[in-house]
């Protein structure tokens, strides 16, 4: 079941072997399986989607990049 957050920081994610992508702040969904978080988020007329390792988005979390709406 997805959960509702905020990007308020610099949160990156990395296509395969690409470059950091940033995710532009605001409203996302978050998924959340045993080993991966899948972000998901609109912006204008563009869907976003993507997906980091869980010990990536826990850090995120901690420092207060992704802030989780109760």
């Amino acid at each position: 079941m997805a959960q509702t957050a905020r990007i308020t920081g610099k949160v990156e994610y990395r296509e395969g072997d690409g470059t950091n992508i940033a995710i532009r702040p605001g409203p996302v969904e978050v998924a959340l399986s045993e080993t991966d978080a899948t972000l998901s988020w609109v912006d204008e007329d563009v869907r976003g989607s993507a997906a980091m390792p869980l010990t990536d988005f826990n850090r995120y979390v901690k420092e207060g990049c992704i802030q989780l709406d109760s």
